[in-house]
């Protein structure tokens, strides 16, 4: 089972994190973190199925912090890539895509991509606040 969503800035995402370290029943297989331009993709995959009850709790918190995604062609392959066990680096080369995560949820990844990311712009951009 996955969940795959789209969030505005870099705080939902990190929360996401920390709800998915203080939250043990989920039977978490890995999350990938993907920035764009204007938001971050997050994909969810659970080694197996939750009952209705956990699914619907889990897309309840999902659907405040973001809304579910269909990613286009260019995301789809990325995360498929990685999926599949290859590397982080050449999936960002070969489908152009920032990939700031993948495997167990890191939240020191995601403050060093955003800390990285502004410093080189000189400002904060909305999506990494």
């Amino acid at each position: 089972m996955e969940y795959l969503y789209y969030l505005a800035n870099a705080s939902l995402t990190l929360r996401v994190v920390e709800y998915l370290h203080t939250t043990p029943w989920l039977p978490l297989r890995f999350m990938t973190v993907i920035h764009q331009i204007d938001g971050w993709v997050v994909k969810v995959k659970l080694n197996y199925a939750l009952n209705a009850q956990q699914d619907g709790d889990f897309r309840a918190f999902l659907n405040e912090l973001g809304i579910a995604y269909e990613p286009e062609i260019r995301v789809r392959m990325a995360l498929w890539g990685l999926e599949t066990g290859q590397s982080p680096v050449d999936v960002m080369r070969r489908y152009q895509v920032a990939v700031v995560s993948h495997g167990h949820p890191d939240r020191s990844e995601i403050e060093e991509f955003r800390k990285q990311f502004v410093q080189g712009l000189g400002y904060c951009p909305e999506t990494l606040a």
